[in-house]
């Protein structure tokens, strides 16, 4: 079983979801089903993991979206909290631990062969949707808030997107090394 991997239509995938697309390939290269759904009691296993960040990936997809039939950007003024989260995250590249996944993005169940299946073609599609907003309403623009970060450029989504995706990359990378001691 793999990830599967695909380029947004028309050009090349932004640097930071191609190496998200990487980094997840490599984080799971050769899992079974078993293996992605084996986890420790109480905690997320790779497939909710990975669950996870594919409902992520649908949201913002999704919000992009909204901004293009609305013809313009829907994001608001950031607040001071907004702009420190934003720093820590997109600026140094740190994502911290122990924040409990909004509702929305809470595992459901979809089966594992699902998410391996979709997860490339769903951050290929939110690529391209941020790239038509920015085609539309310019590269610096905010285009639209995240609801911790608050309001974005689409390069500050793909890297927060990198850099969410890495840290449970690293969580992925956790599991195995527990299922294989």
């Amino acid at each position: 079983m793999r990830i599967i991997l695909n380029e947004a239509k028309g050009s090349a995938m932004d640097f930071y979801l191609q190496r998200l697309q990487e980094a997840l390939t490599a984080a799971t290269r050769g899992m079974t089903v078993e293996d992605l759904t084996r986890h420790p009691e109480r905690k997320w296993n790779t497939a909710e993991v990975l669950e996870h960040l594919y409902l992520t990936y649908t949201g913002t997809a999704k919000d992009f979206e909204r901004c293009l039939k609305a013809g313009r950007p829907i994001a608001t003024a950031p607040t001071l909290k907004q702009r420190l989260a934003t720093t820590l995250v997109v600026k140094l590249g740190h994502m911290p631990s122990g924040r409990k996944a909004p509702n929305n993005t809470r595992p459901q169940g979809v089966p594992a062969e699902k998410v391996m299946t979709d997860i490339g073609p769903r951050i290929a599609a939110m690529d391209d949707l941020i790239r038509r907003c920015e085609e539309r309403y310019g590269r610096r623009t905010k285009l639209l808030d995240h609801p911790i970060l608050g309001p974005l450029t689409g390069r500050q989504w793909r890297k927060f997107h990198w850099v969410h995706g890495r840290h449970h990359v690293k969580q992925i990378l956790r599991l195995r090394q527990l299922q294989s001691g």
